[in-house]
């Protein structure tokens, strides 16, 4: 067991959560805290939860939390804090306004360090915070991240701490995030101890991958499947064709096919269909970019072809997928 750390007063932090932010990231991001508490024997972490309005927040699996304080009791300053993270889901800036704007702002402008979970970066980077600091998000939304904030460093990494800016991708990548703060501030004793608390047997460092490898995700194991699979997920916007797709991969023609057919049941052309529509969502939903760029950016020669290609597979247009912006 650690030895206690000496402190005079908690370090308080307050969690911005807006609807239908992540539970996985928020419970991720604050149990450390209260186990470290617990293994130094002394109060090191307090916390409050914030909310825009009303007394609890939903997240995004239906659950609701009791919020600490409203925004209006927070709009003069952020004296209360010394880091202020905010938390999103799939609905990034639903909720985003003038207020939360302004607040964060002017958390900034008092010294306050601003982190976020998951998506909440699209909230910071939203207000200008991020501009010249390295930051990530979830993968979903990474290449929508930089594409509407060019002036944000993008990482790919699990999370990102640069000066008095942290982010993580979300999930437990904010256990990550926290036991390296829980280090920096305590000790790394006290960090792995935490870190053992949860069963989590490596404290994972930033530039960690957010996913398994390619074939890993599908569950294979043939060497020449898995190097066609993550050469179609690097050339998305610019498809390979099935000549290049094999001999990239170290494989004929035919026993490309014969691989997809048998470990995946499909062929690489209708695989190869289905990533480059995975990214057109992940960016019609995240991004502001027009449909006909989206195609572009998805190896479609055409919007008219995008749109009856993602109607098919969807059962929706492509501009049914845009959410309104705050």
């Amino acid at each position: 067991m650690p030895t206690p750390a000496r402190i005079d007063l908690p370090e308080t932090l307050g969690f911005l959560l807006l609807p239908k932010f992540s539970m996985m990231a928020f419970v991720s991001a604050v149990e450390p805290l209260r186990v470290a508490n617990r293994l130094a024997g002394a109060m090191l972490y307090q916390w409050e939860i914030v909310s825009l309005e009303g007394a609890s927040i939903l997240a995004s699996n239906g659950m609701a939390l009791v919020a600490d304080r409203q925004l209006s009791q927070l709009s003069r300053g952020g004296a209360r804090y010394r880091t202020v993270v905010v938390g999103a889901g799939f609905e990034p800036e639903r909720g985003y306004d003038r207020r939360v704007r302004d607040w964060l702002r002017r958390l900034d402008r008092n010294g306050v360090e601003l982190g976020a979970m998951d998506t909440g970066s699209f909230v910071l980077a939203r207000a200008g915070l991020l501009d010249g600091y390295r930051a990530t998000t979830h993968w979903e939304s990474l290449d929508s991240f930089r594409e509407r904030f060019p002036k944000v460093e993008a990482e790919g990494g699990l999370f990102a701490i640069d000066r008095n800016r942290l982010t993580c991708a979300g999930g437990t990548a904010a256990l990550d995030m926290m036991l390296h703060l829980i280090s920096r501030r305590h000790g790394h004793r006290l960090a792995t101890a935490v870190s053992e608390q949860f069963i989590h047997a490596r404290i994972r460092d930033p530039q960690d991958r957010q996913r398994m490898e390619p074939a890993a995700r599908q569950g294979v194991s043939h060497a020449g499947l898995g190097r066609a699979i993550a050469l179609m997920e690097k050339n998305l916007e610019e498809p390979l064709d099935a000549a290049r797709m094999a001999r990239g991969a170290g494989l004929s023609q035919r026993q490309l096919e014969r691989l997809f057919r048998e470990h995946l049941k499909t062929t690489p052309q209708r695989y190869y269909l289905d990533l480059r529509l995975q990214r057109a969502r992940a960016l019609l939903q995240y991004s502001e970019m027009p449909v006909v760029e989206v195609a572009v950016a998805c190896g479609f020669g055409s919007a008219a072809h995008f749109s009856r290609s993602y109607r098919t597979w969807s059962g929706r247009a492509p501009s049914a997928e845009r959410r309104p912006r705050a």
